[in-house]
């Protein structure tokens, strides 16, 4: 059985953990209306009252919504040091 190649969204970075700019434009897609969301929800929020009770939660919420996308689509996570020679 071939194993199938998983189409990466978002390369892993080159130094540190996590993952860097996306590299097919559905991961830019991602990226564009993570930052769209954030904007939007921050500037309806912002005349509430409570913009702060809700506007935390709202951006958590995003990040990690953002974070699992990245997770499914993008690299292995790992700590990296650069290139391994």
């Amino acid at each position: 059985m071939e194993e199938e190649m998983k189409e990466i969204w978002f390369p892993a970075k080159k130094y540190g953990f996590g993952w860097g700019l996306p590299i097919k434009w559905q991961g830019w897609v991602v990226l564009l209306a993570y930052v769209l969301l954030i904007t939007i929800g921050s500037v309806i929020l912002s005349n509430s009252s409570k913009a702060i009770i809700w506007l935390l939660p709202y951006i958590l919420f995003l990040t990690i919504l953002l974070i699992l996308i990245c997770w499914k689509k993008g690299e292995k996570a790992e700590w990296r040091w650069g290139d391994k020679k």
